[in-house]
């Protein structure tokens, strides 16, 4: 028996049923500088990903990053000397789900509103 497989046909085990979908482990990340918008949409993926009755981690909570500039008031750098100091806090989360990728379109099909950056990434599981 030849191992030639035509294009658009589906992978068949050795008794002939078709092969079901791989199985990935899916990296989702979360960044976000607003934390109660972060935790609300987070816990809402983990939701989903139960309601499918997938194996969820998370939300992984990553060490929080302050980004701090601090800048002359004066525009000319005369008079009193005076600074304004700014920061911004960037928040992270990481959720691993263990599913087929089609899976994991449909429950991330809603995606984050806009101050989110969302990022997943897969690898096999054998």
């Amino acid at each position: 028996m030849s191992s030639y497989v035509a294009k658009g046909e589906k992978d068949y085990d050795a008794a002939g049923a078709p092969l079901t979908a791989k199985i990935h482990k899916i990296r989702i990340t979360l960044t976000s500088s607003n934390v109660r918008n972060l935790e609300k949409f987070s816990t809402d993926l983990i939701n989903r990903a139960k309601d499918k009755e997938l194996r969820v981690k998370g939300p992984v909570r990553l060490p929080t990053k302050v980004l701090k500039i601090t800048t002359r008031k004066t525009p000319c750098g005369e008079g009193s000397k005076t600074w304004d100091r700014y920061e911004l806090k960037i928040h992270k989360r990481l959720i691993d789900l263990h599913s087929s990728s089609e899976i994991v379109k449909q429950i991330v099909r809603v995606l984050p509103p806009p101050p989110f950056l969302f990022h997943w990434s897969t690898c096999w599981i054998n």
